[in-house]
């Protein structure tokens, strides 16, 4: 697919239709798991109400000096209360019962309001709801006015079962209503908080895979300190360093194009220098003699340098040509190569055993020790140390001066093409090269440690055996 044809989705298939209806349904799930226990707690409570208006009932026996009533009346007390029977047993022996002309009754099921636990109450609260006949309950319990007073009664159960009934119908209109509201509150919170950035961020990323180098909408000036913030100025700065990179890349590109432009007049130039360099050689001067072969392979390197520094700006660094090397014959040479640098008392100091060797391209690796050596010394080192330590089939070297130090500007992006730069009129590129060179020989730089006292880089290779 291309990247003109991606577009966001629409609202019935995107997060928001997820999110709003899923917490709806969280809502109802919720709503339903307090249903159980809520319907159970209203029958306990409907019966007890039963319960309390048999003992107000009952207590007109009372007002009679023989306990006995109008049966009319005693009809009508039933009636009220929605009882067939009504007992009273209080704690003194009493005996009391209101039971009109009701005949002998076939109880189904005995309940005990003291004798209830959580379970047992939303089971028979289950049991009533789902019954398809009216059932007669004999409810006993002691009556909330008096706690030693014990009322019983015979009831019909399906009036309860209908108050249950209406009781849920109003429980269900009142988890519709919380959940649309709950569900509109959340929906629109996480729309605000979520979803929109999302939205947002998708399509800035569309838009970068679509054109990287455009600047699309910055996501920087996010104020927001949580997870959704930190994405979007996570975003802003990958973008920004994306569009560096880019740009880095095209004149990386443009130095190619360059180079490659005047690498055939250079290399004729070098060529010629070297002719009159054998020339030299066959001289009788001993002072001159002695000097040709130096000056060869400075050609040597110069020529070598040109195409590598060609093929680094085309396909990355050079392949190495790995071959055992003599840590401290290099390192001498390299000393050689910065006479002119090594003058007014400055001093190039080597402390590694001359039986010491490790893996590498010579070529590449002298080029890296004196890139440093060179960057050392115009720094204002007047004393440059070497030292090699062998690990575990490793060989640290360290390059250790006694210059200023490097600016914090240039560590921060010591390593960065075109950045990192340590003096005036530098392009940056040297350090960024030497550690391709050594990652590509299986090794790395890295710098050790810069302060006011100097400067430390440590490089690592694989050792010879």
């Amino acid at each position: 697919m291309s990247a003109e044809e991606i577009k966001l989705p629409s609202f019935g298939r995107g997060l928001s239709a997820r999110v709003l209806l899923l917490t709806i349904l969280f809502v109802l799930v919720s709503e339903v798991l307090i249903y159980a226990p809520s319907i159970a707690r209203f029958r306990v409570t409907w019966l007890e109400e039963k319960l309390n208006m048999a003992h107000l009932a009952i207590l007109t026996l009372e007002a009679t000096p023989d306990y006995m009533i109008d049966p009319e009346l005693e009809v009508r007390l039933l009636s009220h209360v929605g009882a067939r029977l009504i007992a009273l047993r209080s704690a003194d022996g009493k005996n009391l019962m209101l039971r009109g002309t009701t005949p002998p009754l076939l109880v189904h099921e005995t309940i005990d309001l003291s004798d209830r636990g959580f379970i047992q109450m939303v089971e028979d609260g289950v049991d009533t709801l789902r019954q398809n006949r009216n059932r007669v309950l004999r409810i006993k319990g002691y009556s909330p006015r008096s706690a030693d007073v014990v009322v019983e009664m015979v009831i019909n159960e399906w009036p309860l079962r209908q108050a249950m009934i209406a009781y849920s119908w109003r429980i269900l209109g009142q988890s519709v209503v919380i959940s649309l509201i709950t569900a509109a509150l959340v929906f629109g919170a996480l729309q605000w908080l979520i979803i929109r950035p999302m939205r947002r961020l998708t399509r800035g990323m569309v838009a970068v895979r679509r054109d990287p180098e455009a600047v699309t909408t910055t996501f920087g000036a996010s104020k927001r300190g949580d997870e959704i913030g930190l994405a979007e100025r996570e975003f802003a700065e990958m973008q920004a360093k994306v569009r560096r990179a880019l740009r880095q890349k095209a004149r990386l590109a443009a130095l190619g194009t360059a180079v490659s432009k005047i690498n055939h007049d250079l290399r004729g130039i070098l060529a010629t220098a070297r002719l009159i360099t054998d020339r030299l050689a066959e001289s009788d001067n001993p002072e001159v003699k002695k000097a040709a072969p130096a000056l060869l392979r400075s050609l040597d390197r110069a020529v070598d340098l040109c195409s590598d520094t060609l093929n680094f700006t085309r396909e990355g660094p050079p392949k190495p040509e790995l071959a055992p090397v003599p840590l401290r014959e290099l390192m001498e040479e390299v000393g050689d190569s910065l006479a002119n640098l090594l003058s007014e008392g400055k001093d190039w100091s080597i402390s590694v055993e001359p039986e010491l060797r490790v893996m590498a391209d010579r070529g590449q690796l002298f080029r890296v020790l004196r890139n440093l050596g060179e960057n050392a010394l115009q720094a204002g080192a007047g004393r440059v140390v070497l030292g090699a330590a062998r690990r575990d089939g490793r060989v640290e070297i360290r390059i250790v001066d006694d210059g200023p130090g490097l600016p914090p500007k240039a560590i921060e992006h010591l390593f960065v093409p075109f950045k990192g730069s340590a003096r005036a009129g530098g392009t940056g590129l040297g350090l960024a090269i030497a550690r391709e060179l050594l990652r590509g020989q299986g090794g790395d730089l890295r710098l050790a440690g810069s302060d006011a006292g100097g400067t430390t880089f440590a490089l690592e290779l694989p050792q010879a055996d």
